[in-house]
């Protein structure tokens, strides 16, 4: 798709090192700083999609810098400055090997190995009886393994302090930030007639101390309903309407895709890729609250390039 941004290659002054994540670009500068470039790749079942979904890259990166600023009272974050629409500058911490997936409701993944009998979920156990969408009595957190390549696994808390991947008292203080958060983020939700149904936050530490990394509250890590037409719904057993990520997931599975071995990404169109456009600027001026303003797109990696080396020449 013509302006879209879905491989960088830049090379900053005091770069030490680059990241090419599934979604993000990350450059490191010096000892201390990142440079995180949110692209318009998009990923779905662990799989980099073949086309890029245009104004994706900045409607995560804005809503990620908006609630990281709104947040910031909760816990410390990593976030310095935002250059240009697709671009975040921020602090380099040392990241914990665990994502921590907190869930309101039964949804997506939690629901299809509910539907399968399971009744407990990453050693959560789950009320018998539950209808997907149920609300859950209290929130759970599932925490997944965070891996470098290939499929994050669940994993219980157990095993995470067990393994060594974060010690006890810290995997506490990190359920303490991560329920604190998922309330902020239901609270601002509800301002904007949503429900927070479940995300998920990625921490680190630098100096002893714990921050919030990478993005809070997008599409790409959370899901909402939205609020005024959820329990009639619920009670009729029909689909939520929802803005996250999980239509593209639907659409992929309904063509035959999962990521498995020997399946193939079905066509991605251009008026299929501009339909998901839409939905992500739906979703950035409903949880937001403002009108989206798509940003200069006429050659995008020169934008970028260009806002960095300005920052970075500030800061030197």
């Amino acid at each position: 798709m013509k302006n879209t941004l879905v491989r960088t290659d830049f090379n900053f002054p005091g770069q030490t090192n680059v990241y090419h994540g599934k979604v993000r670009d990350v450059y490191s500068i010096g000892d201390d700083l990142l440079v995180m470039i949110a692209t318009d790749r998009i990923s779905a079942f662990d799989v980099v999609l073949p086309q890029g979904i245009p104004y994706k890259g900045q409607v995560l990166n804005q809503i990620a810098a908006k609630f990281l600023d709104a947040t910031a009272d909760i816990v410390p974050n990593w976030k310095l400055d935002t250059p240009d629409p697709m671009v975040t500058v921020g602090l380099r911490c040392e990241q914990y090997k665990v994502e921590m997936v907190i869930r309101g409701y039964l949804t997506g993944s939690a629901w299809r190995e509910y539907k399968a009998g399971a009744r407990t979920l990453c050693g959560v156990p789950l009320p018998e009886g539950m209808k997907e969408n149920e609300k859950f009595p209290t929130p759970i957190i599932t925490p997944t393994t965070k891996e470098d390549v290939g499929h994050d696994e669940n994993i219980s808390k157990e095993e995470i302090i067990a393994q060594g991947l974060v010690s006890k008292e810290e995997y506490e203080q990190l359920e303490k930030y991560t329920y604190a958060l998922f309330q902020r983020g239901t609270e601002m939700a509800a301002q904007k007639n949503l429900i927070l149904v479940d995300t998920k936050y990625e921490f680190g530490k630098k100096e002893g101390k714990i921050y919030l990394i990478d993005e809070i509250h997008t599409p790409d890590s959370s899901r909402y309903f939205y609020a005024d037409t959820y329990q009639e719904l619920f009670d009729k057993g029909e689909e939520q309407r929802q803005l996250s990520k999980e239509f593209v997931r639907k659409w992929l599975m309904d063509n035959g895709f999962q990521g498995k071995d020997g399946q193939k990404v079905p066509e991605m169109t251009e008026e299929y890729c501009n339909s998901v456009s839409e939905r992500y600027i739906e979703l950035y001026e409903k949880i937001v609250g403002e009108k989206f303003v798509k940003a200069e797109a006429a050659d995008v990696a020169v934008r970028l390039e260009k806002n960095i080396n300005e920052y970075l020449k500030q800061r030197s």
